[in-house]
Protein backbone atom coordinates (compact mmCIF):
# COMPACT_ATOMS: atom_id res chain seq x y z
CA UNK A 1 0.00 0.00 0.00
CA UNK A 2 1.47 3.68 -1.06
CA UNK A 3 1.96 6.62 1.29
CA UNK A 4 -1.41 8.28 0.20
CA UNK A 5 -3.42 5.09 -0.13
CA UNK A 6 -2.22 4.69 3.84
CA UNK A 7 -2.61 8.54 4.47
CA UNK A 8 -6.06 8.18 2.96
CA UNK A 9 -7.02 5.21 4.80
CA UNK A 10 -5.97 7.11 8.47
CA UNK A 11 -8.49 9.20 8.05
CA UNK A 12 -12.29 7.74 7.80
CA UNK A 13 -14.89 9.77 5.66
CA UNK A 14 -16.84 10.44 8.42
CA UNK A 15 -13.88 11.92 10.30
CA UNK A 16 -13.02 14.62 7.46
CA UNK A 17 -17.02 15.25 6.98
CA UNK A 18 -17.28 15.75 11.14
CA UNK A 19 -13.49 18.35 10.45
CA UNK A 20 -15.89 20.48 8.17
CA UNK A 21 -12.83 19.01 5.26
CA UNK A 22 -15.93 17.29 3.78
CA UNK A 23 -17.91 17.68 0.72
CA UNK A 24 -19.12 15.67 -2.49
CA UNK A 25 -18.32 17.03 -5.89
CA UNK A 26 -19.10 15.69 -9.26
CA UNK A 27 -17.35 14.86 -12.19
CA UNK A 28 -18.46 15.68 -15.24
CA UNK A 29 -17.45 13.94 -18.92
CA UNK A 30 -17.99 13.99 -22.13
CA UNK A 31 -18.67 10.05 -22.94
CA UNK A 32 -20.10 7.44 -20.99
CA UNK A 33 -16.59 5.47 -21.76
CA UNK A 34 -14.71 8.41 -20.26
CA UNK A 35 -16.95 8.07 -17.03
CA UNK A 36 -16.68 4.06 -16.55
CA UNK A 37 -13.01 4.32 -17.06
CA UNK A 38 -12.62 6.76 -14.63
CA UNK A 39 -14.80 5.70 -12.40
CA UNK A 40 -12.87 2.03 -12.58
CA UNK A 41 -9.55 3.50 -12.52
CA UNK A 42 -10.53 5.70 -9.27
CA UNK A 43 -12.03 2.86 -7.31
CA UNK A 44 -8.93 0.75 -7.96
CA UNK A 45 -6.96 3.55 -6.22
CA UNK A 46 -9.22 3.78 -3.48
CA UNK A 47 -11.27 6.42 -3.73
CA UNK A 48 -15.31 6.65 -2.14
CA UNK A 49 -16.75 7.15 -6.06
CA UNK A 50 -19.98 6.01 -7.59
CA UNK A 51 -21.63 6.81 -10.93
CA UNK A 52 -24.54 9.20 -10.78
CA UNK A 53 -26.52 11.15 -13.40
CA UNK A 54 -25.67 14.23 -13.35
CA UNK A 55 -28.38 17.15 -12.50
CA UNK A 56 -29.63 18.57 -15.84
CA UNK A 57 -27.99 22.11 -14.55
CA UNK A 58 -24.75 20.64 -15.09
CA UNK A 59 -25.29 17.97 -17.92
CA UNK A 60 -22.90 18.84 -20.76
CA UNK A 61 -21.64 15.48 -21.88
CA UNK A 62 -22.95 12.11 -21.29
CA UNK A 63 -25.79 11.18 -18.90
CA UNK A 64 -23.39 10.08 -16.21
CA UNK A 65 -20.91 11.58 -14.12
CA UNK A 66 -18.46 10.69 -10.75
CA UNK A 67 -19.39 11.73 -7.00
CA UNK A 68 -16.36 11.78 -4.87
CA UNK A 69 -15.48 13.19 -1.64
CA UNK A 70 -13.75 16.67 -2.30
CA UNK A 71 -10.96 16.19 -0.09
CA UNK A 72 -9.90 14.07 -2.59
CA UNK A 73 -10.00 16.21 -5.23
CA UNK A 74 -6.52 16.81 -5.89
CA UNK A 75 -5.30 13.10 -5.97
CA UNK A 76 -8.72 12.30 -8.12
CA UNK A 77 -7.09 14.88 -10.69
CA UNK A 78 -4.36 13.14 -10.78
CA UNK A 79 -5.54 9.71 -11.14
CA UNK A 80 -7.41 10.81 -13.80
CA UNK A 81 -4.58 12.38 -15.46
CA UNK A 82 -2.30 9.07 -15.42
CA UNK A 83 -4.68 6.90 -17.21
CA UNK A 84 -5.55 9.80 -19.66
CA UNK A 85 -9.15 11.10 -18.96
CA UNK A 86 -9.82 14.68 -19.04
CA UNK A 87 -12.92 15.42 -17.71
CA UNK A 88 -15.25 18.26 -18.56
CA UNK A 89 -15.53 20.14 -15.30
CA UNK A 90 -15.59 19.22 -11.78
CA UNK A 91 -18.40 20.74 -9.64
CA UNK A 92 -18.63 20.82 -5.98
CA UNK A 93 -22.19 19.79 -4.71
CA UNK A 94 -22.33 22.32 -1.53
CA UNK A 95 -24.40 23.89 -3.30
CA UNK A 96 -28.05 21.91 -2.23
CA UNK A 97 -29.52 22.56 -5.23
CA UNK A 98 -27.47 20.59 -7.58
CA UNK A 99 -28.07 16.97 -6.38
CA UNK A 100 -27.38 13.84 -8.39
CA UNK A 101 -30.06 11.69 -9.68
CA UNK A 102 -30.21 8.11 -8.23
CA UNK A 103 -29.09 5.94 -10.88
CA UNK A 104 -30.46 2.54 -9.60
CA UNK A 105 -34.28 1.92 -8.70
CA UNK A 106 -35.70 -1.00 -7.34
CA UNK A 107 -39.23 -2.27 -7.50
CA UNK A 108 -40.77 -5.59 -6.04
CA UNK A 109 -44.02 -6.92 -7.66
CA UNK A 110 -45.54 -10.49 -6.95
CA UNK A 111 -42.27 -12.13 -5.64
CA UNK A 112 -40.51 -10.71 -8.16
CA UNK A 113 -37.18 -7.57 -7.96
CA UNK A 114 -37.55 -5.65 -11.03
CA UNK A 115 -34.17 -3.45 -10.60
CA UNK A 116 -33.65 -0.34 -13.53
CA UNK A 117 -30.42 1.21 -13.66
CA UNK A 118 -30.14 4.19 -16.47
CA UNK A 119 -32.41 2.98 -19.00
CA UNK A 120 -32.07 -0.82 -18.28
CA UNK A 121 -33.91 -3.06 -16.29
CA UNK A 122 -33.55 -6.83 -15.09
CA UNK A 123 -36.06 -8.57 -13.00
CA UNK A 124 -35.45 -12.21 -10.65
CA UNK A 125 -37.22 -13.90 -8.78
CA UNK A 126 -36.86 -14.36 -4.77
CA UNK A 127 -34.53 -17.76 -5.74
CA UNK A 128 -32.13 -15.47 -7.86
CA UNK A 129 -33.32 -16.00 -11.20
CA UNK A 130 -33.14 -13.95 -13.98
CA UNK A 131 -36.34 -13.87 -15.97
CA UNK A 132 -36.23 -10.73 -17.84
CA UNK A 133 -33.55 -8.22 -19.04
CA UNK A 134 -35.32 -5.24 -21.25
CA UNK A 135 -34.38 -1.58 -22.04
CA UNK A 136 -31.63 0.55 -23.72
CA UNK A 137 -30.87 0.89 -27.88
CA UNK A 138 -27.43 -0.55 -27.75
CA UNK A 139 -26.63 -3.27 -30.41
CA UNK A 140 -25.64 -5.64 -27.20
CA UNK A 141 -28.43 -5.83 -25.39
CA UNK A 142 -29.93 -8.53 -27.73
CA UNK A 143 -26.82 -10.75 -26.56
CA UNK A 144 -26.63 -9.77 -22.81
CA UNK A 145 -30.42 -10.86 -22.60
CA UNK A 146 -29.55 -13.65 -24.15
CA UNK A 147 -26.67 -14.72 -21.95
CA UNK A 148 -28.27 -13.66 -18.59
CA UNK A 149 -31.95 -14.60 -18.86
CA UNK A 150 -32.47 -18.33 -16.89
CA UNK A 151 -28.72 -17.33 -15.06
CA UNK A 152 -29.14 -17.28 -11.23
CA UNK A 153 -27.36 -14.10 -10.23
CA UNK A 154 -26.16 -15.38 -7.21
CA UNK A 155 -23.92 -17.87 -9.40
CA UNK A 156 -22.68 -15.21 -11.75
CA UNK A 157 -19.07 -14.80 -11.90
CA UNK A 158 -17.73 -11.91 -12.66
CA UNK A 159 -16.48 -13.27 -16.43
CA UNK A 160 -20.45 -13.48 -16.77
CA UNK A 161 -21.61 -10.08 -15.12
CA UNK A 162 -23.23 -7.65 -17.90
CA UNK A 163 -20.22 -5.48 -18.23
CA UNK A 164 -17.70 -8.23 -18.77
CA UNK A 165 -19.86 -9.17 -21.38
CA UNK A 166 -20.69 -5.94 -23.31
CA UNK A 167 -19.00 -3.10 -24.16
CA UNK A 168 -21.84 0.04 -24.42
CA UNK A 169 -23.21 2.25 -21.80
CA UNK A 170 -26.25 -0.47 -21.61
CA UNK A 171 -24.16 -3.17 -20.63
CA UNK A 172 -22.99 -0.81 -18.00
CA UNK A 173 -25.99 -0.05 -15.99
CA UNK A 174 -27.24 -3.03 -16.65
CA UNK A 175 -24.19 -4.24 -14.89
CA UNK A 176 -25.54 -1.88 -12.22
CA UNK A 177 -28.64 -3.51 -12.21
CA UNK A 178 -27.56 -7.20 -11.96
CA UNK A 179 -25.15 -6.27 -8.78
CA UNK A 180 -27.91 -4.23 -6.91
CA UNK A 181 -30.32 -7.55 -7.23
CA UNK A 182 -27.44 -9.79 -6.63
CA UNK A 183 -27.34 -7.19 -2.93
CA UNK A 184 -30.69 -7.60 -2.10
CA UNK A 185 -31.19 -10.95 -2.31
CA UNK A 186 -27.96 -11.31 -0.56
CA UNK A 187 -29.42 -9.25 1.90
CA UNK A 188 -32.38 -11.55 2.20
CA UNK A 189 -30.39 -14.25 3.29
CA UNK A 190 -28.64 -12.99 6.13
Amino acid sequence: MGFLSRLRSAFSREDRHSNGCGGRGLIVFESARDTMRAERALKEAGYDVRAVAPPPEIREGCDLAIEYDLVDEVGVRRTLEEIGVEPLEFVSLEDHSLKPIELVHVKEIDGYIMVRCGNMKVTVDRDGTIVNVSGGGCPDVPYLAHELVGKNVLELSEDSMPASLGYTLCAYTLDKAVRKAKEMLVGEES
